[in-house]
């Protein structure tokens, strides 16, 4: 064991703490690396976790409609606040024809097409923020990653999504416990064609509901704001249960903002259109 573990305060026999060293050791066997920084707790624990091990990562930021603006500013301040440099690509992939028709292979083209551009002009070993948590789920875009040499230090590490919150939080992580946003294609039911203003608009509303969950002291809780197969919009909020008046909140806004027929449905986990290779909305080749 090395000292990491312990200047970072971790316990020597955590397993937490093991996977942590090989991370750390594996991260300075690279030398110089470049980060696809999203801004989530991910890639922010592995450029934060490249500091630790004494390199300093080079950002790559993607913007694009996929891209809510709220998570691009983020990564941006955060970026700014770590004092490192974020390189940011405008990039659409609406302009795919997996994308553009909403093919179930949307996931993979999308994530084909950015990391072949960040690749271009990175200047380390590419790196994205798989972990170990997303091989025991459908994610067809790490058949992408794999594809083009990308490296998951994160996942080869064995690191899970609780031992990165459990990690950043011990090793002075900003955010640690920010929940997982997927790109807003994943909103969308398969078969769907995305529309530029239809992201921006669902971006935007999952903007407002943050705010409402946050001051009804629900700010902890997972949510998606998803198009249904039907046309209608559906809140999924992972939460036993809701306050009546909370609910009538929530369902009022959307409506008043654009969301007719708006639903609002506690559940255990929320999840986008990816976890699940299931029916297409409509037939597409």
């Amino acid at each position: 064991m090395t000292d990491a573990c312990t200047n970072a305060g971790l316990a020597p026999q955590d397993d937490a703490a093991r996977r942590w060293d090989v991370l750390l050791e594996r991260l300075r066997g690279l030398g110089e690396l470049t980060v696809a920084l999203s801004g989530g707790v991910d890639s922010r624990f592995l450029a934060h976790a490249a500091l630790r091990a004494g390199t300093v990562p080079e950002l790559v930021h993607v913007r694009g409609p996929h891209v809510a603006p709220a998570e691009t500013a983020y990564a941006l301040r955060w970026a700014r606040r770590q004092e490192l440099s974020a390189r940011v690509l405008d990039l659409d992939p609406l302009v795919l024809p997996e994308v553009a028709a909403g093919h179930r292979e949307r996931c993979y083209a999308c994530k084909s097409f950015l990391f072949r551009r960040i690749a271009d002009c990175a200047r380390g070993a590419l790196c994205d923020g798989s972990n170990a948590s997303d091989a025991a789920q459908f994610r067809p875009g790490l058949r992408a990653l794999r594809e083009l040499g990308v490296l998951s230090p994160l996942a080869e590490a064995g690191l899970t999504k609780d031992d990165i919150r459990r990690l950043g939080r011990q090793t002075g992580l900003e955010w640690n416990d920010q929940q997982s946003r997927a790109c807003l294609l994943t909103r969308l039911p398969y078969g769907m064609p995305p529309e530029p203003g239809l992201l921006a608009r669902l971006a935007e509303g999952e903007r407002v509901v943050e705010g409402i969950l946050h001051q009804a002291g629900f700010a902890d809780a997972p949510f998606r704001l998803r198009v249904s197969d039907t046309d209608c919009y559906e809140l999924h909020v992972a939460a036993a249960s809701l306050p009546r008046h909370v609910i009538e909140q929530l369902i009022g806004t959307l409506h008043g903002m654009g969301f007719p027929s708006s639903t609002v449905r506690c559940m255990s986990a929320v999840s986008g259109y990816f976890d699940a290779a299931g029916p297409a909305r409509n037939s597409h080749p």
